[in-house]
């Protein structure tokens, strides 16, 4: 569904990510997982054509995305919801999702929208600033979704919620699978959320992958290991 190979990405004359190489499958979650500073947001950006790659190829169902600008990046089916969520403070929770939603034939939101993030639909008429830290999140992911992507990229979706709210969130991740079929990268730091909702982790350290296991077989105190060092 998803490859990348021999990914590089650069500030500058600085190289941050260095010839990384996965794939994910349809219906598939993975996890990419490292402490801050080891290039995952910088990865994230990449994939959806944000930041230029300096090597390497990204592909999508066999589609050569490497060059495109990210707005052809969503229309061939690649969704991202960035850190720190981004959404538009002034605008009603309902215009928020609609922005999502330019190319599509209807401005009608689809139902199942609704139903994944009932909250949403309880304060669609409220602005979106005056939603919580966990309902603006809930509020990206419903904005990326309105684009029927066929894979989501996640940069660290729980940063600054409260836990209660994290367990909602992978809640929701893994009810979208169920409903929409579709492949999920996350990018996080924390462990118990990421086993609750990937199929699969790799451990990313200073822009390499270094370590990568199936959920069944991570050892939760060597990943842990690699988060704290």
């Amino acid at each position: 569904m998803f490859e990348i190979s021999d990914l590089q990405v650069s500030y500058g004359q600085s190289e941050v990510i260095h010839k990384v190489n996965f794939s994910a499958k349809k219906n598939e979650t993975v996890a990419i997982m490292g402490r801050n500073g080891m290039g995952k947001t910088t990865l994230f950006k990449a994939l959806m054509g944000i930041l230029p790659s300096k090597g390497g190829k990204i592909a999508l169902e066999g589609k050569d995305l490497t060059t495109l600008d990210s707005y052809q990046r969503v229309s061939s089916g690649l969704a991202y919801v960035p850190q720190g969520r981004m959404i538009f403070p002034s605008m009603t929770v309902q215009e928020n999702i609609e922005t999502g939603m330019e190319k599509s034939k209807t401005r009608q939101i689809p139902q199942d929208i609704y139903r994944l993030f009932p909250v949403l639909f309880d304060m669609r008429h409220r602005k979106g600033g005056n939603l919580s830290g966990g309902q603006q999140q809930q509020l990206a992911i419903a904005r990326a979704l309105v684009t029927n992507p066929k894979v989501l990229l996640l940069d660290e979706p729980t940063e600054g919620i409260q836990p209660s709210i994290i367990k909602d969130i992978a809640r929701v991740l893994n009810e979208i699978r169920k409903m929409r079929e579709i492949t999920i990268i996350v990018s996080e730091q924390v462990l118990s959320f990421t086993l609750e909702i990937a199929d699969r982790l790799i451990v990313i350290d200073s822009g390499k992958f270094i370590h990568e296991d199936q959920r069944a077989a991570v050892d939760a105190d060597k990943i842990r290991q690699y988060l704290s060092v």
